[in-house]
């Protein structure tokens, strides 16, 4: 009886919202939804969630209404004018409801934070990416990446090789090495615990999105992952503290200015003019080593593997290597001879357009607004689906096909067609320290390997992660250059 009475419970606040909502988002088409479900087992995992997705934009609209459960309403969209309305907002800034998961790692970071919080940071950490800092990772990004290649070498001769564990470790020594000046050397096998840990968070928050029990803070502590998310932060939280208060009390000022990482100039922000916290500093460390690592190994591993698959494209990519450093495979690299990699960045481009390491971005709107003669209500959740867009072929012909050239091509192009790094005010801080950062890696290993398809040939399926992934690896094959 007492089950009876929730179930009918339930039902009632179901229709009775429903009705309530009717003329909020009614305008928008939904696809076929469950009953009280909603379309929420239509994702059933990380995997199908571009599929379903693509279908739902593709059949119902370019912008459709989903629902999961019969509580949480949200948008759906690759139309390029309310994507570009969005994004170009200066009003709706503020995250959607589900970037909320990540907030016991990196609080009020950049990534999380909005309103006036969210601008004052924004205009101190930009700074930190003036190209006269980022000369200075050139050298990082060249002797982490000679680490990648005696790890690659130890699987020369395997008719195949799983890219994304190597080249994650890699983008992670990196990071550390650039936001934090600390060596982890985690490819050497090293900090394990933090390397893991950094995973752990990461594979939660995505079960968070697609649990119905994790989903809510009231059911959430019932799970297990609840007691491991806190382990896990102890590790993440402690690590990165501990490496601050080692700077503060080893930084030497003169010393410093010419070879400054990220966390000195916050650090030295903050004793100027007293604007950052330590906490604030964690949490501006911990967003720039979450939101750089993942993303950026993703990105490479991708544009490796496309590069296997197409050998013409490939050939190019070494002959612009030759025709800046010979057959050198171990030049001394500066920053301006990143820059002149012209094709290599076409290659990027069209890698992150394919396969965008953010395939999708949310925002919560925080007022009414008319787009179209169309009212959408505040508080309403919006996906922004840049993998449907990127694969739009009003906007991109033959989409499916790897064609580095068409970024040639671009006279009159929609710049909100193509958003690998968001856009607007809220775009990636980050992108050029990024953009240098895959040069460098990808180059170096066309440079030392010619890459081939992987044995048995290697069909990606790609998941939906904390950024975008193949669930069952990215595997190409390698032959030492001669």
């Amino acid at each position: 009886m007492f089950l009876f009475l929730i179930v009918v419970a339930l039902i009632t606040f179901y229709f009775l919202l429903k009705k309530h909502k009717k003329n909020d988002l009614e305008q928008f088409p939904e696809p076929p939804a469950k009953f009280l479900f909603g379309h929420a087992l239509e994702v059933s995992s990380t995997t199908n969630l571009l599929d379903t997705f693509t279908k739902f934009t593709t059949v119902y609209g370019s912008t459709v209404r989903l629902r999961l459960g019969f509580i949480l309403t949200s948008l759906l969209t690759t139309d390029y004018k309310l994507i570009e309305f969005i994004l170009s907002s200066n009003q709706n800034l503020r995250k959607s409801l589900n970037y909320t998961f990540i907030s016991p790692w990196l609080g009020n970071g950049l990534l999380l934070s909005d309103g006036a919080y969210w601008k004052q940071h924004r205009k101190i950490l930009t700074p930190a990416f003036h190209f006269e800092i980022l000369k200075q990772f050139v050298q990082v990004f060249q002797s982490v990446g000679n680490v990648l290649i005696d790890n690659l070498r130890k699987c020369e001769e395997s008719p195949s090789i799983d890219l994304h564990p190597l080249v994650t470790l890699c983008t992670l020594d990196t990071i550390c090495e650039t936001a934090m000046g600390t060596k982890i050397n985690a490819q050497k096998g090293e900090n394990n615990e933090y390397v893991h840990s950094v995973k752990e968070m990461c594979r939660i928050v995505i079960d968070r999105c697609l649990s119905p029990i994790k989903l809510f803070r009231v059911t959430y502590w019932m799970t297990k992952d609840y007691y491991i998310q806190k382990k896990v932060l102890h590790i993440l939280h402690e690590f990165t503290t501990s490496v601050i208060t080692s700077k503060k009390q080893t930084k030497n000022s003169k010393s410093d200015d010419k070879k400054s990482v990220f966390l000195d100039l916050l650090l030295k922000f903050s004793k100027d003019q007293s604007l950052l916290s330590d906490e604030e500093i964690r949490e501006e460390v911990d967003t720039f080593m979450f939101e750089g690592h993942d993303t950026t190994a993703s990105a490479i591993c991708f544009a490796l593997y496309a590069l296997a698959n197409h050998p013409k494209i490939q050939k190019t990519v070494l002959e612009e290597q030759r025709e800046l450093f010979g057959d050198e495979k171990d030049p001394i690299i500066a920053y301006q001879e990143l820059q002149n990699m012209k094709y290599l960045e076409l290659v990027i481009k069209e890698t992150l357009r394919l396969y965008p390491s953010v395939p999708m971005i949310g925002r919560y709107t925080q007022e009414d607004f008319l787009f179209e003669g169309q009212v959408i209500p505040k508080r309403t959740n919006v996906a922004l689906y840049i993998y449907g867009l990127h694969r739009n072929p009003e906007y991109f012909p033959e989409p499916e096909k790897f064609d580095p050239d068409r970024f040639n091509n671009l006279n009159g192009f929609l710049p909100f067609a193509y958003i690998p790094f968001s856009a607007g005010p809220r775009n990636c801080i980050g992108q050029k320290f990024a953009m240098l950062e895959m040069k460098s890696f990808i180059s170096k290993v066309i440079r030392h390997f010619e890459l081939t398809p992987a044995v048995p040939r290697h069909e990606l399926i790609l998941s939906v992660e904390t950024v975008l992934k193949s669930a069952n690896g990215i595997k190409v094959g390698l032959k030492k250059r001669i």
